[in-house]
């Protein structure tokens, strides 16, 4: 004699089958390894007054606050922090960067463009604000050396975007 319940069990078996699989080929996939670690921070710069960045900027260290201003276009009295991400890069993924949560104003994409090495990743980048892309390039990244990309007018001052490959 066949059970009432015999046609739902086939179906949760096939089910649990189904997912095992499924979860199978999703660890094996080579285009999910990470190949590395992107850094996002977002400074505030200005010459005027820097608590205009608002209570949650947090002073800059030194060895950033040198480096920006052996740049011409990036050179500013006062540096802020604002906000920063780490995101893993994967093989073959599309990537996405929000240094501000929960605020969705500055995104960073980003993907690899060719085989990665120890110490250095080709990246497409792309960086969106206020949900246009303003800037999309192909950079090369190495560690210890981030990408400045001077941003928005913002509160009296400037946004500065900074990508680097994260130390290890």
């Amino acid at each position: 004699m066949r059970s009432i319940f015999q046609p739902f069990l086939s179906i949760l078996i096939a089910a649990v089958v189904s997912l095992q699989v499924d979860i199978a080929i999703a660890q094996d996939d080579p285009g999910r390894a990470e190949v590395g670690t992107l850094e996002v921070t977002v400074y505030y710069a200005t010459n005027g007054d820097p608590s205009a960045a608002g209570d949650r900027a947090q002073k800059v260290p030194d060895e950033i606050v040198k480096r920006l201003g052996k740049v011409e276009h990036l050179k500013f009295l006062h540096y802020r922090a604002l906000g920063a991400e780490s995101q893993e890069i994967f093989r073959t993924y599309e990537n996405w960067a929000q240094p501000l949560k929960p605020s969705d104003e500055i995104l960073v994409r980003f993907e690899p463009s060719s085989k990665p090495k120890v110490d250095e990743v080709s990246l497409d980048l792309e960086l969106w604000l206020s949900r246009k892309k303003i800037l999309k390039t192909n950079a090369l990244l190495k560690k210890g050396s981030p990408l400045y990309v001077l941003g928005p007018e913002w509160r009296g001052g400037r946004l500065i975007i900074a990508v680097a490959l994260a130390r290890k």
